[in-house]
C-alpha cells in the first residue's frame, strides 16, 4: 500500500528543504519512495542530487497542442505516438522516461503552471498515469507551492499525511493556516494535517504557541535553525549527502516515527 505525504509552506520556510529531507529519510529506513515536485519553481531536484531533463509541464502542453490538431509531438521535440499507439499509451511512456532515478528514491518534476485552454481531459490523463506509476512505491511525497492547485490535479490518490511548514513568525503561522483550510476544498481527501516550525531558534515563544493552538490541526513539532543547510545550499551541495546525525535530519525524522 502507498502512503501519500505532501508538504505546503508559503515561500521562505524551508519547505522544499524538508521535503527533501523527508524524501532522504523514507529512502533510507522504509522503502522506495516518489518525489514529486508540484511546485513551479522546481528545484527539489537540486536538493536530491538527480539532473532534469523534462518535465510533466512539457509533456502536458506537448500533448495539449496534440489534441488540437496543431502538432504532432509530445515534449521537448520527440516524435509523436508511433501508429496504432493510442496517446495514453504513449504519455504514460514519456513520464516514465522523463523519471529522475535515484538509488532509494524517483523524482517526477511537474513543472510549469498551465496556459490558457483547457486541461481538464489532459489532466484527468495525466491522474491515471502518475497514480499508476505511484503505485510501485511504498512512499509519495509531494512538494506543493502554497496553493496546492497541483495536488488536486495531479491525483487521485487521497493524501495521508499534510505537513505544512511555517517559519516561527506570526506570518508564517497565519499562512499555514490559510494553507491548511485549503485541504477542505481540495478534490481529494486529507486524512490528517500537520504544523511543522522550521528554522527554530530556542523555544517557542509563548505569543507564538497560543496562536498556533488556535490551528484546526495540531503541531507535529519544531525544526532547529541549522547552519549547515545554508552552508549545502550555498556550496551546491545536495541534501541528500547530509550527516544522518546532523540536526535538522535528526530532528525531522523524530517527528515522521510518531506519525509513521
Amino acid at each position: 500500500m502507498t502512503t501519500t505525504i505532501a508538504v505546503a509552506g508559503k515561500g521562505g520556510v524551508g519547505k522544499t528543504t524538508l521535503a527533501a529531507l523527508i524524501v532522504k529519510y523514507l529512502g533510507a529506513t522504509k522503502g522506495p519512495v516518489l518525489a514529486i515536485d508540484a511546485d513551479p519553481s522546481s528545484n527539489l531536484n537540486m536538493l536530491l542530487g538527480l539532473d532534469l531533463e523534462a518535465t510533466v509541464g512539457d509533456i502536458r502542453e506537448g500533448l495539449l497542442a496534440q489534441v488540437k490538431g496543431s502538432v504532432s509531438n509530445i515534449g521537448g521535440g520527440n516524435a509523436g505516438p508511433p501508429t496504432g499507439m493510442a496517446k495514453g499509451d504513449y504519455l504514460d511512456y514519456e513520464i516514465r522516461s522523463s523519471l529522475a532515478e535515484g538509488v532509494d528514491f524517483d523524482l517526477i518534476v511537474m513543472g510549469r503552471p498551465e496556459g490558457p485552454g483547457c486541461y481538464c481531459a489532459v489532466n484527468n490523463t495525466l491522474r491515471r498515469v502518475i497514480d499508476s506509476i505511484s503505485e510501485n512505491y511504498r512512499y509519495v511525497v509531494v512538494d506543493n507551492e502554497a496553493g496546492m492547485e497541483h495536488l488536486s490535479r495531479r491525483t487521485t490518490r487521497d493524501v495521508d499525511f499534510l505537513l505544512i511548514v511555517s517559519d516561527p513568525t506570526r506570518q508564517g503561522v497565519v499562512a499555514a493556516d490559510r494553507i491548511g483550510a485549503l485541504r477542505h476544498e481540495l478534490d481529494i481527501r486529507v486524512a490528517e494535517a500537520y504544523l511543522i516550525v522550521n528554522k527554530l531558534r530556542g523555544d517557542l515563544p509563548p505569543a507564538l504557541e497560543e496562536l498556533i493552538g488556535r490551528l484546526d490541526f495540531p503541531l507535529l513539532g519544531t525544526v532547529p535553525e541549522a547552519p549547515v543547510i545554508a552552508d549545502f545550499e550555498l556550496s551546491g551541495r545536495p541534501l541528500v549527502e547530509l550527516a544522518a546525525d546532523s540536526v535538522p535530519y535528526t530532528s525531522l525524522a523524530a517527528l515522521l516515527g510518531t506519525i509513521l
